[in-house]
């Protein structure tokens, strides 16, 4: 829908942050604007009840855009104006996505790429435990759970395990050169085999399923094309697996493998095992999950197997879920695969915005309560209040100087509150995020929300009055 003219409401605080961003904005869409300053320094906390007092409603507008974080039935709004009302975003910031200027998403979300998920020594867990296992990781975007087997120990129950998992609805594969263990998982429901090569390549045609080819060491690309060429003349359905290697063991030809693979098999099947680099490599598993996603996309590589065991990969499953589409969407479409996933950005933040020191201190002065508003800015967190503005880069300097201020509003639980932000704001200036009072850091899909700031025990929310009304 296209509207003329859109009037925004805001509070003091985020007043010069949206004057920006919309100033760009209205050239690009095309509307003209009028922007509401509230008398309330946080717009968070405001109410639709509050706001249907304090809006100045425009006859011109055929929009009323409130801050993303009110809360609350806007009927009251709405009867204080003949626009239609709604929340905007939560981030100003995602204003200019709000408003249509972003790449089309028309088709983003869809994806080529299989994900098998596995439970690295299945026969060492309690049937229960394996299900809740599988089940968890399918919710993360798993589409087989693929069962690993001990090289060195039988597992008896691999079929009762697979049966199970099987009557939850759930695909399974089976990692296994025992040809016990694959016989019963395959009469049990598995649809896959990993994997095979010349060592038992000939049990494969009694099974009945698909198998991965492997070569008999990574190196040896002649022992994959042979056992290739056994499975199709037995007519055995099969997946590609040339084996990805760690960094400093072969890591820049198993890539080339692949690309030879490809090459030389255009029309097969092909996976990819990519647990070698994200459980054997120093660094956050999302940034190479979502590279090697890109590049099955590119070869058109419809499978990746992964592990989640050691702590940095340890949702490599939800990272290749978010990655897929981003990659699907960047390789059908021709685009950067930039600014459309935001959930894989989680160390950082994609963008930030700072009031700046001349800003901060209009706001020191601007303040007619004594609650405390935190900013983390310019390497400092800073705290403002009535005609105090303080700075600090270490939070515990902070809070003595501010107790140096013989502060009369400064309860233990106040004290918890402000420690507790000074700990996010530290966080944010260390990894250069965006910090915001009483919201939760941006850690992607990695994100906890949090609940506003409001006592349950009595305590006036952060930007009240003694009386409760938001400070004027």
């Amino acid at each position: 829908m296209t509207y003329r003219h859109i009037h925004f409401v805001t509070g003091r605080l985020a007043e010069h942050a949206l004057r920006d961003v919309v100033s760009q904005l209205q050239v690009k869409v095309g509307f003209q604007v009028t922007i509401d300053v509230l008398p309330i320094t946080v717009a968070a906390l405001m109410t639709p009840t509050w706001i249907a007092k304090h809006l100045a409603a425009n006859p011109d507008a055929d929009l009323v855009l409130l801050p993303g974080y009110c809360q609350g039935d806007l009927t009251v709004v709405q009867e204080r104006t003949q626009a239609r009302v709604q929340c905007g975003p939560k981030d100003l910031l995602a204003l200019p996505e709000f408003f249509g200027q972003a790449p089309d998403r028309t088709e983003y979300g869809q994806y080529a790429i299989e994900i098998l998920a596995e439970i690295n020594h299945a026969g060492q867990l309690e049937l229960p435990a394996s299900l809740e296992l599988a089940k968890q990781l399918v919710r993360d975007g798993a589409d087989l759970v693929d069962l690993g087997c001990s090289p060195d120990r039988y597992w008896p129950g691999v079929g009762d395990c697979v049966r199970q998992l099987r009557d939850a609805g759930i695909r399974v594969s089976i990692d296994s050169f025992d040809r016990r263990e694959v016989e019963a998982a395959v009469k049990s429901g598995a649809e896959l085999v990993l994997s095979v090569n010349s060592t038992n390549r000939e049990y494969a045609a009694d099974w009945g399923c698909e198998v991965v080819a492997i070569p008999d060491q990574p190196q040896m690309w002649e022992s994959l094309t042979d056992t290739i060429d056994y499975l199709t003349q037995q007519r055995v359905p099969f997946r590609i697996d040339p084996i990805l290697e760690p960094i400093g063991f072969g890591f820049a030809q198993s890539m080339g493998r692949y690309l030879r693979a490809r090459s030389e098999f255009p029309s097969a099947k092909i996976m990819m095992g990519i647990g070698n680099l994200t459980e054997l490599t120093d660094v956050d598993s999302a940034g190479i999950n979502t590279l090697l996603l890109g590049f099955c996309a590119e070869l058109q590589i419809e499978s990746v197997l992964t592990t989640q065991v050691i702590p940095w990969a340890s949702t490599s499953v939800r990272e290749c879920d978010l990655a897929r589409r981003l990659v699907h969407f960047a390789v059908q479409r021709r685009t950067l695969p930039k600014h459309l996933e935001p959930q894989l950005v989680t160390l950082r933040d994609p963008r930030r915005y700072e009031l700046g020191p001349q800003r901060l201190h209009e706001l020191s002065q601007q303040i007619r309560d004594h609650n405390y508003r935190l900013f983390a800015e310019s390497g400092e967190i800073h705290l403002l209040s009535q005609q105090l503005h303080l700075s600090d880069a270490n939070p515990y300097h902070l809070f003595d100087r501010l107790m140096e201020t013989h502060p009369k509003n400064m309860s233990p639980s106040h004290a918890f509150y402000l420690g507790f932000e000074m700990a996010k704001a530290l966080t944010a200036l260390t990894l250069t995020k965006h910090y915001r009072q009483d919201q939760a850091l941006d850690w992607g899909y990695l994100t906890r929300e949090e609940s506003p700031h409001r006592k349950s025990n009595g305590t006036k929310p952060l930007d009240a009055q003694p009386d409760g009304t938001p400070d004027s």
